[in-house]
Order: C-alpha cells, then structure tokens, then sequence
C-alpha cells in the first residue's frame, strides 16, 4: 500500500493534513472543526473513526479547533508537546488521550519515525515535523514528509532537516504588497505577520525551495496561504522559474478553498 498523503486543507482559516502508512492513520494538525473533519476525510473515503492519531504543531486555534470535537473519540491519541498541549487544554470540555513529545526529539508512533523541530513563530513552543515511514528497500521505499506551517523566517536547521524530505508543505502566507495594502488589519498585526515570528511571504518561500542545495524534493506543496493577502495565482507567478528550473519537480499551489484534491500514493 506505501504512504498516502493529502492536505485537507489549509489558510489563514485552519489546516490540516492526512497520513496513512502500513500500520497508521493521522492527522497533521486538526485546524477545522470535528464536524469538518470528518467530511473532508469522507469526502476523500476515509473515516473518522479509523484514525490513530493527531500530531499537533502548535496551538493557535486555525491548527486545533477540531480537538473539541474530536475528544469524543476516545482512541484518539493526541500527540503535542508539553506548553503545546497545555495551552490547548483551556479551550476543551474533555481532557484528550495527551502523548507528550520533547521538541527537537525524534520518536516513533507505529511504523511513522517522527522528528519534532522548533519553529520561530509567535506559539508557546511551536514545531514542525518530518514524518518518516518505510523500510528502505526495494519493496518498501522509505517515504519522509516535511509539515512547516507557521514560521517567520527559515533557520539553518530547520532548511536542513527539510532538505531531507522526498515531499515538502511549506507556507506562503502573503504577498507582500497585498498584505502592505489590506485594510482589514492594523499595522501591528501587520507587523507581526511580516515579522520574524510570523509568517513566511512567497518571497522567503520561493528562496527556500530555490536556494537549498542538494533538497530531495519531489514534491512541493506551498499551503497557509492568507484569503486576504495573497492570491493562488501570485504564488504560482513568484514560483513559475523554480518550476521551470526543476522541471521534474511537482511544486503546487494549496488553494485556500479546497485544498489539494484527493489523496495520492506518494511512495510504494
């Protein structure tokens, strides 16, 4: 069967992605509401009910508003480290099945090896994970995924570990004049989007896919992009020579409305 992947979906709105390997389902972040949720993965023939687990990077609620739903099923483990978890824990009726993880640790859940890395953002202790499944032959091809949503800028660790991964979801938050020119919100949150703990513009995105030599990437999925201030067709103009450069690269643009489609093998 290999490794399944797909992006449930993911803006300024919520995000939340699906994993399955061998032996597991998971959420990456649960950023919808469980009603949600629980559409999206029907829509796409899964089940609520067969997931094993959600692993949490941070706890702004467009990454955790489907816990609260989610606690009713009680085999859910929930994995977050421990400011993460305790932060979250405030906006729940029912206390969830907590695994907690130390940040910057690898660790393993079923047949998934785990690495939870710091991100710089505005969060307690936000993370972003690579996700690694297979056993490396032939038959069984390791597959490792990379989940970097929420970041100001891209230190050298974190362009590193990412590198390493044969698939890639990194933000492209905003573009910079729409988000210079929009209304709706005061300079100061102005600020804090475009600051070094905010969140990454095309710009800063385009850079880490085009300036990290010797990435893996097979794939490119550029998500968390912001309704407001940014457009999926800017995206795809900033990205159109890295696209060019590698063309046996697929880099895609998540739109904000529908995510990326249904879900696809991405290693046997």
């Amino acid at each position: 069967m290999g490794v399944r992947f797909k992006i449930l979906g993911s803006s300024s709105a919520g995000n939340c992605g699906f994993l399955q390997t061998e032996d597991c389902r998971v959420l990456i972040d649960a950023g919808f509401s469980g009603r949600r949720i629980c559409e999206m993965l029907e829509a796409c023939g899964e089940s609520v009910d067969d997931l094993d687990a959600v692993f949490v990077t941070h706890e702004h609620r467009d990454h955790i508003a489907g816990l609260r739903g989610l606690a009713r099923y009680r085999k859910l483990r929930v994995f977050a480290n421990s400011f993460t978890a305790e932060a979250a824990r405030g906006g729940l009726r029912t206390d969830l099945d907590w695994r907690i993880f130390e940040t910057g640790h690898r660790f393993v859940f079923r047949d998934l090896e785990i690495d939870a890395f710091a991100l710089p953002h505005d969060a307690h202790d936000p993370v972003g994970f690579v996700f690694s499944s297979g056993g490396g032959d032939l038959f069984h091809q390791r597959t490792s995924i990379g989940w970097a949503l929420d970041l100001g800028y891209v230190p050298d660790g974190v362009r590193e570990r990412l590198s390493r991964t044969d698939v890639l979801v990194i933000e492209a938050n905003h573009d910079g004049e729409l988000l210079k020119n929009d209304r709706k919100r005061p300079w100061s949150v102005k600020q804090r989007i475009s600051g070094r703990h905010g969140h990454l513009s095309n710009e800063t995105a385009v850079d880490l896919v085009e300036n990290t030599p010797g990435a893996r990437w097979e794939q490119v999925y550029l998500a968390h992009l912001s309704r407001d201030c940014n457009t999926v067709e800017r995206v795809e103009a900033v990205f159109a020579d890295a696209s060019q450069a590698n063309p046996r690269r697929l880099v895609s643009v998540v739109s904000p409305e529908n995510g990326t489609g249904t879900p696809f093998l991405v290693r046997p």
